[in-house]
C-alpha cells in the first residue's frame, strides 16, 4: 500500500546511510537503536495519553525502518546475520506499539469502548505475531509465503493514525473499529499464507513415464 512512499524514503534516506556509514556506524546500531526508541515511545507515550506525539514519533521511525538496510547495501555487509536481526527486531517493536495500544484502553476503562477496543488492539497484536511467523515458517519447509492483505508498514499507519487523532477528537469507536478490521485482516492473511503454503507442499508428483 505505502510502497511508493518507502521507495521515496529510501532515495531520500541515502544521504544519510553514506553518511553514518562514513562516520563507522553499523547497520546494526541503526537496527537496535530503532527498535529501542520506537519501544521506549510505544511504551511510554500511547499508554499514558500522549497519543498524537508518539503516533508522529513511531511513524517517523517506521518511515526509516529502510535506514539500516540501505547502509549495509552501501557498505557492502548484507548478510543472512542482519536480515534476522531486523526481523526479529520488527517484531518486539510492533509487539510495543499494540501493547502500548493496548494499556492505554485498560488504564481508560470509563470509555465506553474500551473493553470491545482492548480485546481489538490484543487480537492485533496477537495476528500480527502470527502473520511473518507464517511466512519464516513457510520459508523454512522450502515454500514461500509472501501473499497477504498488508505489509508491517501498513498495518502499523492504519493502527497509528486513529489512535494519534483519538487525542484530538476522533472518536474512540472508531479506532476500536479500525483495529478491529485490522485484527480481521491480519487473521485473513494467516489464512492466505496457510493456504499458499499447503497448495505448495501438495502439489500432486508427475506421473511416471508409461503411466500416461
Amino acid at each position: 500500500m505505502f510502497g511508493r512512499l518507502r521507495a521515496t524514503m529510501q532515495r531520500l534516506f541515502t544521504p544519510l546511510a553514506t553518511l553514518l556509514n562514513r562516520w563507522g556506524v553499523s547497520p546494526d546500531a541503526v537496527t537496535v537503536t530503532g527498535t529501542l526508541v520506537v519501544s521506549v515511545v510505544a511504551l511510554t507515550l500511547l499508554p499514558t495519553g500522549h497519543l498524537l506525539l508518539g503516533g508522529i514519533l513511531i511513524g517517523l521511525f517506521a518511515l526509516t525502518d529502510s535506514l539500516d538496510g540501505i547502509m549495509a547495501r552501501a557498505s557492502g555487509r548484507t548478510g543472512p546475520w542482519g536480515a534476522f536481526l531486523d526481523s526479529t527486531l520488527d517484531r518486539v517493536s510492533d509487539g510495543a506499539v499494540f501493547a502500548g495500544i493496548t494499556l492505554w484502553f485498560v488504564l481508560h476503562l470509563d470509555e465506553p469502548w474500551a473493553a470491545w477496543g482492548t480485546g481489538a488492539a490484543l487480537a492485533c497484536l496477537v495476528l500480527g505475531s502470527v502473520v511473518p511467523y507464517a511466512r519464516a515458517r513457510a520459508e523454512s519447509v522450502g515454500a514461500t509465503a509472501s501473499v497477504g492483505i498488508a505489509e508491517r508498514t501498513d498495518r502499523l499507519v492504519i493502527a497509528l493514525v486513529p489512535t494519534g487523532f483519538v487525542q484530538v477528537g476522533l472518536p474512540v469507536p472508531v479506532l476500536v473499529v479500525v483495529l478491529a478490521l485490522l485484527a480481521l485482516a491480519s487473521a485473513v492473511t494467516v489464512v492466505q499464507r496457510m493456504a499458499t503454503v499447503r497448495r505448495q507442499l501438495f502439489v500432486p508428483a508427475d506421473p511416471a513415464p508409461g503411466e500416461v
